[in-house]
């Protein structure tokens, strides 16, 4: 590897951060395909009506996509209050015993490898230069300039949800009615196949199993809600 190859790679806590929000919008936009698939095969196994067919998808497609985001923004809130109170107490513990916290510090990079001297003398360099910083990457493994932004986080879980909910409502409304329901399964399945193949290339996994999982969770969802929206239908609900 060159030197260039090398410097052009990743590193450290941003590649981390980039791969778990990549994950979190596949996951999203999955999730999307699925909730939104299986709410309008339902309601084809009911009705017939483009108008009952457009109205239940979009009902779903924001209902969910706001759910996601509700969901999302509270939870990365959560974690964003954790991590301050984290750095609140660091800093605290490095007014009011450094020599404590350089001990600490010391212990935690020899854990990493260092030999005792060596462990010390970053330490001391890495207190030096910053000592809030060197204990929160060290030892919280958090990034005092990156802390998790919430609104981010609820807006990318919208859009990717939205995303992944628009190719069942467009499959569903916009072909002829003799097509709608072989047009949507198709769609659908081969949407959840790039999703689960996506899903394990970013987990270096095996493609194979999580796009079957993927595609046989979707079409037992389809198939669970039409035959439940045929039963409602034929009774007249």
């Amino acid at each position: 590897m060159t030197d260039t190859q090398a410097h052009d790679e990743a590193h450290g806590n941003g590649l981390g951060a980039r791969l778990n929000w990549l994950r979190a919008a596949v996951l999203g936009a999955n999730d999307g395909v699925v909730s939104t698939a299986g709410l309008v095969v339902g309601v084809a196994g009911a009705t017939g009506d483009r108008g009952a067919l457009l109205t239940a998808g979009l009902a779903g497609l924001l209902a969910g996509s706001m759910s996601m985001a509700a969901g999302e923004y509270v939870s990365v809130s959560t974690q964003r209050d954790s991590e301050r109170a984290a750095l609140a107490t660091e800093k605290r513990e490095l007014a009011e015993t450094p020599e404590a916290e350089l001990v600490e510090l010391t212990g935690l990079l020899e854990g990493k490898g260092l030999s005792r001297e060596v462990a010390r003398e970053a330490a001391l360099q890495l207190t030096e230069r910053d000592a809030l910083r060197a204990h929160a990457e060290v030892e919280l493994g958090i990034d005092p300039d990156e802390l998790t932004n919430p609104w981010h986080a609820a807006g990318a879980s919208f859009l990717a949800f939205t995303v992944g909910a628009l190719l069942p409502l467009l499959a569903i409304v916009l072909p002829p009615a003799s097509l709608r329901l072989l047009v949507t399964v198709l769609s659908v399945l081969a949407a959840l196949a790039l999703t689960g193949w996506w899903s394990a290339r970013l987990g270096d996994a095996a493609p194979g199993p999580a796009v079957l999982r993927n595609m046989g969770g979707g079409a037992v969802a389809m198939a669970v809600t039409y035959a439940a929206g045929e039963l409602l239908g034929a009774v007249g609900v």
